[in-house]
């Protein structure tokens, strides 16, 4: 999985959603793995016996067997078969919950509540007097027959909505009799009433008499959720789903619900104390060469005589290391940018320091500054439109679509023949889906200068999300006669192949790729085709080992590169390897540029975490599931 060189925001995909590039590998490996297994139905795995599909909004479990309902008995679920009006009323409240999640009851009841509502003992002429000291004096048959009387008085008073009087009659059922049920339906009222600590301790007691009670499961969790537990919500409602067989749609989706929450509160702790560095050589090295290469400023040049102590001396020490394409180098321009401009005395370099500066502040992430350096830079020196072009992707980035839009419009007025221009312009176009306007855009950056190849291959891959197959493959093909020497026209075109699971052929353009890489860039490769072929051994031949091998490879050369690590990651969590996997996923939230890059990364840390909870706090649950594989319970 390739990254196409642009300068669009670093959480956006720039190509095909399941197979192509975007500006930060991590957005792109997410968006490929999850999309590829929920539309394929391929991508399935099975730790413990539960089988894991990915989707996108992170990691969901499957079981085969059937489930445990819900009991009998419980509040507002017991009784005869409904009328078609009291259908009609649970699917309307079935559809306000769906709305509201988090706010849905834990128990419906099967009746209306008449507008003057009867007292309990109008209904139930015979409530058994239980009381703590006596009930010992009462038969075992006794203290059965008062709890069933109790329980359906109780019942009788939660359809009512009188929740205190519910509770006090489940709670003299309880004495009689221990039961689950009635612990889980005095835990309802307690729902109903807000008491999430009540409702808490209900569930849990009703757990320990039946540790797979869906219905308790799912009332805890929600009280966990109220609560802000958010970790003890998502196990809760994982479990519930394995036992349940995912056929509860509600309890499937705030599993996804939870672990996007939980991704994001540990997400923003972790932005709140993260370094801001930058990300490894293979990013910033597409996001430079996504500008088309030119000669340093006329006195600037690396022979020019300048010393090393003065701003225009680093200037081009920045600009010598830039061509390093190393770790070190990016981070040694990075700090020779930011001295030149503490030492100042610039003249006429002040506007392209600026814009270098604010380059290397965008790609650490410190985007409010890089806004400031590259606006200067354009009130400076109008006529470099690189500034104005860099500022647009970083509004869109910010959500703010209309600056970008303004900002492409100065530069073009600054100089419409400037090809850059279009060939960004059309990459947002993409990232919006504007694939029609993307791709006049990139006809219009190849007419003003046909020799950059990117201009090429992201056309052919808009023809390709347009639906036109024909036209794609044709535009690849002139890519290979027009750029032959170019590793990244093979590169992208065993994406396109690898998409139509033309697998042979995609294996054979990334090995094409890796050469030319070792060929042309014994410093600096690029290291995405070994991840790609990864990837297609995967998918065709589920060679495990073989994938693994090359996404080791890819951390040697890069050991920063985050689409390595994070597909490094889900190949160990196919192959059960659960502690291992958990510890790659964790890397590559760390590694993650942004909020949403992060957020995205921790939601499967925390989908592989809680198998390993599930494993452990219900270890029934792992054994029974151990033999099942799950493959055919996918939806």
């Amino acid at each position: 999985m390739s990254v196409v060189p642009v300068s669009v925001p670093p959480g956006q995909s720039v190509a095909l959603d399941t197979s192509l590039s975007s500006s930060s590998p991590s957005s792109s490996v997410w968006e490929r793995l999850s999309q590829w297994a929920s539309e394929n139905k391929a991508l399935v795995y099975t730790i413990a016996g539960v089988a894991v599909v990915v989707t996108g909004a992170g990691v969901v479990y499957y079981r085969s067997d059937p489930s445990r309902g819900a009991k009998s008995g419980d509040a507002g679920t017991e009784g005869k078969r409904k009328s078609k009006k009291e259908r009609r009323k649970e699917k309307k409240q079935a559809e306000l919950d769906k709305k509201e999640p988090q706010e849905k009851q834990a128990a419906e009841s099967s009746n209306d509540a008449p507008s003057k509502s009867p007292t309990v003992e109008e209904e139930y002429d015979e409530i058994p007097d239980i009381r703590e000291e006596s009930i010992g004096s009462l038969s075992e048959e006794e203290r059965n027959q008062a709890a069933a009387k109790l329980k359906a008085a109780g019942n009788k008073a939660y359809g009512y909505k009188n929740y205190s009087k519910a509770i006090d009659l489940y709670g003299k059922a309880i004495l009689c009799k221990p039961d689950p049920i009635y612990y889980s339906n005095r835990a309802a009222c307690y729902n109903a009433l807000g008491d999430w600590d009540q409702v808490v301790e209900d569930t849990t007691a009703a757990l320990t008499l039946d540790s797979e009670y869906v219905k308790a499961l799912n009332r805890r969790a929600n009280a966990y959720e109220h609560l802000e537990k958010y970790s003890d919500a998502l196990l809760d409602y994982t479990a519930s789903c394995i036992i349940d067989a995912f056929r509860n749609e509600q309890s499937a989706q705030s599993v996804e619900r939870l672990l996007k929450k939980v991704a994001e509160a540990k997400g923003k702790e972790i932005m709140a104390t993260k370094e801001k560095k930058l990300p490894s050589p293979t990013f910033v090295s597409n996001y430079l060469q996504s500008f088309r290469a030119k000669p340093p400023p006329e006195g600037l040049e690396e022979t020019a005589d300048l010393d090393d102590e003065t701003g225009k001396g680093q200037i081009r020490l920045g600009l010598i290391a830039v061509g390093k394409k190393t770790s070190e180098g990016y981070e040694a321009a990075a700090k020779a940018f930011d001295r030149a401009l503490e030492l100042g005395d610039l003249g006429d370099y002040e506007a392209f320091a600026l814009n270098m500066r604010g380059t290397f502040e965008y790609l650490r992430g410190d985007n409010q500054d890089a806004l400031a350096d590259l606006t200067k830079s354009t009130e400076i020196q109008p006529s470099l439109t690189q500034s104005f072009i860099k500022r647009a992707s970083m509004h869109l980035e910010l959500g703010n679509r209309q600056a970008a839009a303004d900002d492409f419009e100065q530069a073009t007025q600054q100089n419409q023949d400037d090809p850059d221009i279009y060939y960004h312009r059309a990459q947002l176009h993409f990232i919006l889906g504007e694939f029609a306007d993307a791709a006049k855009d990139y006809q219009k950056s190849i007419e003003l200068d046909k020799d950059f190849i990117f201009s090429h291959i992201q056309l052919g891959v808009t023809q390709y999300k347009m639906g036109s197959i024909a036209s794609s493959m044709a535009t690849f093909r002139r890519c290979i006669k027009n750029f032959d020497k170019v590793p990244d026209v093979y590169n992208y075109y065993g994406e396109l192949l690898l998409d139509q699971q033309k697998y042979q052929e995609a294996v054979e353009k990334f090995d094409t790729a890796v050469e030319m890489e070792k060929q042309t860039k014994l410093i600096g490769m690029n290291v995405l085709p070994l991840i790609n072929k990864a990837l297609a051994l995967f998918q065709w031949k589920q060679e495990f080992q073989e994938a693994e091998k090359l996404c080791q490879k890819a951390l040697i050369i890069d050991p920063e590169c985050d689409i390595a690590v994070a597909t490094m990651a889900q190949l160990l969590l196919q192959q059960g390897k659960v502690t291992e996997a958990l510890k790659f996923f964790e890397r590559a939230a760390e590694l993650s540029r942004t909020e949403a890059e992060i957020v995205n990364a921790l939601s499967y840390a925390e989908a592989t975490r809680t198998q390993l909870d599930v494993q452990e706090k219900y270890p029934q649950l792992a054994s029974r599931l151990q033999g099942m594989g799950g493959v055919g319970a996918m939806r």
